[in-house]
């Protein structure tokens, strides 16, 4: 195996020009992540670098994203395009006419020292209306079943958590979310719906998101949201953002049908 040296940092190269792995700081001066994670890089095609900061759903590797990113966004790196964060990795998007394959890894390396030293950025907190069951969530008697619990524990269950928004997608808006209890966890439907409602609120397997548009899904719907979270007439579309954190309060079908006229009017949802 090949070691190349990065300015400070000591970096095994693997699988000749598609990876790096880096061990990071020691006191033999060896360069590791803060967190003490192993860090790989990888080639995407000939106009990306996927980097990983892990394997599993993590809220310190999330943090540890969010600090890359913002080191990221000071720097603005020449020849690059956009940056597209996601669960455990960011993937860095490029133009090779303007920077090379190996003069971007370096670059990279290096931004990966200075994400350690910045703050954390601060975290919103955003509650987010929910009408469960009936015809706003179809599925919800389902989940009950599922977990051999009563639609009204689901319920509280489900509102009672706080979820961390750990990335943004498959369609603007759409925020994948951490921090659902388990005991509610439903397999995604086996015939996903062609259309989905805006709003609704949904459970996949571990996680529970939100539908920012009218969408095929297979996420069991156990609620809708009156908060639209993608206007592209607004100033910021996307209501939600990386980092957030999100609690669901229930509501009557009344104060729904009331949020929604709001919401047509232009008013927001609810940031804390």
């Amino acid at each position: 195996m090949k070691v190349i040296e990065v300015k400070a940092f000591h970096c095994n190269f693997i699988g000749n020009k598609m990876g790096i792995r880096c061990l990071g700081h020691t006191k033999g001066g060896k360069w590791i992540t803060k967190e003490g994670r192993l860090m790989e890089m990888q080639a995407l095609g000939d106009t990306g670098v996927r980097i990983h900061f892990g394997e599993e759903i993590d809220e310190k590797i999330h943090k540890q994203i969010q600090r890359y990113c913002g080191a990221l966004q000071e720097k603005r790196l020449k020849g690059v395009i956009e940056w597209v964060p996601s669960y455990t990795a960011v993937s860095v998007y490029y133009r090779p006419d303007q920077i090379s394959f190996s003069q971007l890894k370096k670059k990279l390396l290096s931004i990966q020292e200075e994400a350690t030293s910045l703050p954390e950025g601060e975290s919103r907190s955003v509650d987010i209306p929910v009408v469960y069951g009936g015809e706003y969530g179809p599925d919800l008697d389902a989940v009950a079943r599922h977990a051999r619990l009563t639609p009204d524990e689901v319920i509280a269950i489900h509102s009672q958590g706080s979820y961390l928004v750990y990335m943004m997608g498959f369609v603007p808006g759409f925020p994948y979310l951490g921090g659902m209890d388990p005991t509610i966890a439903t397999p995604r439907l086996k015939k996903p719906r062609s259309v989905i409602p805006v709003g609704s609120v949904g459970i996949a397997g571990g996680q529970t998101g939100i539908y920012p548009l009218e969408t095929p899904g297979g996420w069991r719907l156990i609620g809708r949201t009156p908060i639209r979270l993608y206007d592209p007439h607004r100033k910021q579309p996307m209501f939600l953002q990386t980092g957030d954190q999100i609690t669901f309060t229930p509501i009557t079908v009344q104060e729904y049908d009331e949020m929604t006229t709001s919401e047509e009017r232009g008013s927001g949802g609810v940031h804390k």
